[in-house]
């Protein structure tokens, strides 16, 4: 399931890297790589997310939940999703 999301989080942000959709999503993965930070994103944002778009930050809270984020696959997506963010500036 957590690939599924990651997926699906890539597919979203590499359509239109520069959308405010996919920016909140890309806002909710950093903050969720920051442990020490104690995950600090504004829950307010969810409400600007589309019904789809807040499935997925629900998908990417449920893998923080249960200890699915940072491992290789994160890393790579994250990386993913920065290159596409820079590469369509």
């Amino acid at each position: 399931m957590s690939n599924e999301i990651l997926n699906k989080v890539y597919e979203v942000i590499n359509a239109a890297p520069h959308s405010g959709q996919s920016l909140l999503l890309f806002a909710l993965m950093k903050t969720l790589d920051i442990p020490k930070g104690g995950h600090m994103y504004m829950l307010g944002k969810l409400k600007e997310m589309t019904p789809e778009n807040r499935e997925l930050a629900f998908g990417l809270m449920r893998m923080m939940a249960e200890n699915k984020i940072q491992d290789e696959e994160w890393k790579n997506k994250v990386q993913m999703i920065e290159s596409a963010i820079r590469n369509n500036s």
